[in-house]
């Protein structure tokens, strides 16, 4: 089996990423968040820069099809800042869509993804390195199912890592079942996002053993209160014997929540973060996460 991760710049070997942000957005337009668009270039290089000058090399950015990805930006904000940068196809929840567009894609989901993961995104010649996709509040609705479907035959094409968006971190054992159970996904290729969000060190347990990765990501969200819980959570699961299954990342989804517009942005894994996590875990646990096990879950895997 060979891997590489897919950059918007190229193919690289996984080693080449060093410090990663495992989830986070340049980018990112919805209805739902109206008024709070990530659309400006020039903040998005500004964050990059403040992100690299704490010691970041990679941002993996899960804004999928159809959420303002501006992926013919990413490769010049990569070339200008030395980061590494990962871009996503998938489709969120649909809330995220107009129904015309949900409409017309109806038929050919799969081979969006495919195409974006093969071809590139749009005209831009960038091609996406992950499949994104989410579930609901302890749920998953025909829309997630037919998102995850699409999925896991695009997998299986090309071989992306899939991530996966947990509402307030719930419903990650039925993903598995689905994902890794009826559509025969490798649990080692699924990312679970948003698990901090829901402190259940059972479920959390449960889904670590399935051999999926689990993102901790969102510290300083507003909107959750995530920070204080993190370390206990990968203590527990560190102490259980799946330190190799954790991820960590910001997801910045608004402009107000970047550091340059005087949010926590993408610094704050690094400069706060990541010292709280040391305190708990040791250097050699957080670099393991932060770097090894990135390397791992965001490879393209092909026979």
């Amino acid at each position: 089996m060979t891997g590489v991760v897919r950059t918007v710049q190229g193919d690289l070997d996984p080693g080449q990423l060093g410090v990663v942000d495992a989830h986070d957005h340049l980018f990112f337009r919805s209805p739902l968040l109206a008024g709070q668009e990530l659309d400006d270039v020039e903040l998005a290089r500004r964050e990059l820069e403040a992100y690299a000058a704490v010691g970041g090399g990679t941002v993996v950015q899960w804004t999928p099809y159809g959420l303002g990805r501006r992926a013919g930006e990413l490769p010049a904000l990569a070339a200008a800042t030395g980061v590494r940068i990962v871009a996503a196809t998938g489709m969120h929840q649909s809330a995220h869509y107009a129904r015309e567009l949900l409409a017309a894609r109806a038929d050919d989901l799969a081979e969006v993804f495919v195409r974006e993961l093969s071809e590139g995104i749009g005209d831009s010649g960038v091609r996406a390195g992950l499949i994104k996709v989410a579930g609901g509040f302890h749920s998953l609705d025909a829309h997630a199912r037919w998102t995850m479907r699409a999925a896991a035959e695009a997998h299986r094409a090309t071989g992306a890592p899939i991530a996966v968006h947990h509402e307030l971190g719930t419903g990650a054992l039925d993903v598995l079942d689905l994902l890794c159970g009826e559509l025969e996904v490798p649990a080692h290729r699924v990312i679970l996002g948003h698990l901090n969000r829901s402190p259940d060190f059972v479920a959390q347990r449960e889904a670590a053993r399935s051999g999926a990765y689990l993102a901790f990501d969102g510290p300083s969200r507003a909107n959750h209160a995530t920070d204080w819980r993190m370390p206990d959570a990968m203590a527990e699961l560190a102490a259980a014997g799946f330190a190799d299954r954790l991820l960590l990342g910001g997801d910045t989804t608004t402009a107000g929540a970047r550091s340059v517009s005087g949010g926590p942005g993408m610094p704050h894994l690094l400069r706060r973060v990541r010292p709280r996590l040391e305190a708990t875990l040791g250097k050699d646990a957080v670099d393991r996460l932060l770097v090894d096990n990135p390397a791992g879950a965001f490879a393209v895997e092909w026979h």
